[in-house]
């Protein structure tokens, strides 16, 4: 009854549209449970499948989840393997997930080089499968590159990003239950995604036959941001750690500017739908100033 009322309390017109969140905990709820640190991330992603299925619930359209970072590669190979196994299983179950009737559309974001080759080539199989379902633009709907379905209430537009093409669907109407686009960041350092997005400006510019002078003179942050993993979509509103943590360990650091933080004590695992609302209002009551 309580996680109902602050539901309903909830200010849809506060709610954010882009949520991070460091999926963190799951190794010490293992060891706290005595079990196997595999039982813990399996805990955790079935809490990742029940987290989408909230956010489908509660109307956010986009989430960026930090399943496995770069610094995460240094772990042990017993633990290395069954971690891809999961994250890898996680993955299609998200595919394949329909929450409230809607598919769930899943983005790899992160150097699969970086990655063992069958988590890779899972990863490669969805981006092909986003850039599959992207549909050319039609002179019909005037080179905006996007499409309205008026049987659904929604629009579709195609973004481009480092790992392939998706169609992002954007809800227009807050009565219509919206897709969630979710982003897996796997085999993901922020760092090493500003380093490859600048990389990929420089080969740019050289491919259009313009000088280092050139590129140096016309250089800004929108020139940066339109070359990381996540270009064309929303930087993120709200981004959430568990497990009592406070730091970003590298999670969207040129996105996360202006982002509000919120820290929750509970362990991934055990995160619950209340605590995940209980964050939705604590950002609905902050002011934004954006450096303002």
């Amino acid at each position: 009854m309580y996680e109902s009322r602050l539901s309903r309390a909830l200010p849809r017109d506060r709610m954010p549209q882009h949520i991070g969140v460091v999926v963190d905990g799951n190794r010490r709820w293992a060891k706290l449970a005595g079990t196997p640190t595999a039982d813990g991330h399996l805990a955790g992603a079935n809490k990742i499948v029940e987290f989408i299925d909230w956010c489908a619930d509660l109307g956010i359209p986009t989430v960026t989840l930090y399943m496995l970072s770069t610094d995460n590669m240094n772990r042990s190979a017993d633990e290395l393997d069954q971690l891809m196994e999961i994250i890898g299983d996680t993955l299609d179950r998200l595919a394949e997930s329909r929450p409230g009737g809607r598919p769930v559309r899943v983005h790899p974001v992160g150097a699969l080089e970086m990655l063992p080759e069958p988590l890779a080539a899972r990863l490669r199989q969805l981006g092909e499968r986003n850039a599959a379902a992207a549909e050319p633009v039609s002179e019909a709907s005037g080179g905006r590159g996007d499409d309205t379905d008026t049987g659904t209430g929604t629009e579709a537009e195609t973004v481009t990003t480092r790992t392939g093409s998706i169609r992002r669907i954007v809800r227009r109407s807050r009565e219509q239950a919206p897709v969630v686009h979710v982003n897996v960041a796997v085999g993901y350092g922020g760092r090493q995604e500003i380093v490859d997005a600048v990389k990929e400006l420089l080969r740019d510019a050289e491919t259009a036959g313009r000088g280092l002078a050139e590129v140096a003179e016309e250089l800004t942050p929108g020139s940066i941001s339109q070359w990381l993993y996540t270009r064309g979509q929303p930087d993120p509103d709200l981004i959430i750690r568990t497990s009592g943590e406070q730091r970003l360990s590298g999670f969207l650091m040129w996105q996360s500017a202006y982002s509000e933080f919120y820290f929750c004590e509970a362990l991934w695992p055990d995160f619950r739908r209340v605590d995940f609302v209980r964050a939705l209002r604590d950002y609905a009551q902050r002011q934004r100033r954006f450096g303002s």
